[in-house]
């Protein structure tokens, strides 16, 4: 990724220490340093994301003629330019930061990502104090059929106004906290970078189509955080169009992620609103040595959980959450992705307790080939 990161320094605050999780950084151009337990994709042309493509879609062919309700994978990187994922990341990660900034000025700091909701009044003023829009213009922003009628505004309407927002011709303006200077959000995008969104978004739907027709549950990868917010909004882009009637798309969660269950509930929390079905897969992580690399090397927090036991208790806090809401809906179902007998014992005895049968189909299990078969076989049986 092209692009050097600005040098750590004592007088750095927190919220640029997180900013640079998400700038272009030559050191890690090449994304394969450090991986030992996943795939990783270089960036040619837009041609080999087709041909990328393609090899996807006979994967979903074999998956459907091989089993009923298969499943195959896929990793947006191997579909995207990896700079383009970079920069989407960080205009998602600065409208969310700017949530937060708004909900400090109310009092709000430090609550539960859901249970922090902006009083649309004082937000307004906020904004209009700030030069960013004035109360009528964002009066109409904030009378979105998807918004909250109860004079709030939680994490979700202001991400689903992002979406509506982006779509006028004018900047959406938000603070620089260290210059105090308003800057457009999506400054960095380019003609070229928007057609790189549509051309991603065209090559998602045809697979996503072609999973639909044949029944295959589609599985988007997680993958290293710096890509993840890109990845995961167009994963529940896609979410909102096939899971309406059944789970055909699968986001996935990294549990060894400081914001794994943020990240889980949110999204489930706007499946229940929009009236669609959650599908997820769990994993622990596979880009830890990388990711811990790069976060020292540029100067900002380490996403990781500090400990194995933090991981473990964050894959079982994150799982525990989902099962529950198997039982109240029926409409969200899981991948335990995990060679951990813990964790897979946890489950059994989670599902035997709530009254979840195998035959129900909304918890599956994955192991790889070969590996922890002393698992897998007993498990099978």
């Amino acid at each position: 990724l092209v692009g050097h990161g600005p040098s750590p320094s004592s007088s750095t605050t927190g919220a640029e220490k997180q900013e640079k999780q998400y700038q272009a950084h030559q050191g890690f151009g090449d994304h394969h340093g450090g991986v030992t337990g996943a795939h990783t994709y270089f960036y040619a042309d837009e041609a080999k994301c087709d041909q990328h493509m393609e090899t996807f879609l006979r994967c979903i062919d074999a998956s459907s003629g091989s089993s009923e309700d298969g499943f195959s994978a896929i990793k947006l990187t191997a579909l995207a330019r990896p700079q383009f994922l970079v920069r989407f990341s960080e205009v998602l990660v600065k409208w969310r930061r700017f949530f937060h900034q708004m909900a400090a000025e109310q009092g709000l700091a430090g609550r539960a990502v859901l249970d922090t909701k902006l009083e649309v009044e004082k937000l307004q003023e906020a904004l209009a104090n700030l030069g960013i829009a004035s109360k009528a213009e964002s009066q109409q922003w904030f009378t979105g059929e998807n918004l909250s009628t109860s004079g709030t505004v939680d994490l979700l309407d202001w991400n689903s106004l992002l979406d509506s927002r982006t779509k006028l011709s004018r900047p959406l303006l938000i603070p620089n906290k260290m210059t105090g200077q308003l800057e457009p959000l999506l400054s960095r995008f380019s003609e070229e970078e928007e057609l790189q969104m549509k051309r991603v978004l065209q090559r998602v739907d045809v697979l996503a189509k072609r999973a639909m027709e044949k029944g295959v549950r589609l599985m988007v990868d997680a993958e290293q955080s710096y890509f993840q917010p890109a990845i995961s909004c167009l994963t529940v882009e896609m979410q909102r169009c096939f899971n309406r009637s059944q789970p055909i798309i699968y986001n996935t969660y990294q549990c060894y992620l400081k914001e794994a269950y943020n990240n889980v509930t949110g999204d489930m929390e706007l499946s229940r609103r929009e009236g669609w079905h959650f599908g997820t897969k769990l994993v622990r992580g596979a880009y830890m040595e990388q990711e811990r690399e790069r976060a020292a090397q540029m100067g900002y927090e380490d996403p990781i959980n500090p400990t194995y036991e933090k991981t473990n208790e964050m894959y079982h806090r994150c799982l525990d959450y989902v099962l529950e809401e198997i039982t109240h809906s029926q409409k969200a179902s899981v991948m335990v992705a995990s060679h951990n007998e813990d964790t897979v014992k946890f489950t059994l005895r989670r599902m035997m307790e709530l009254g979840i049968h195998p035959s129900d189909k909304k918890v599956c299990f994955g192991q790889l080939l070969g590996m922890c078969d002393q698992i897998t076989f007993p498990l099978g049986e």
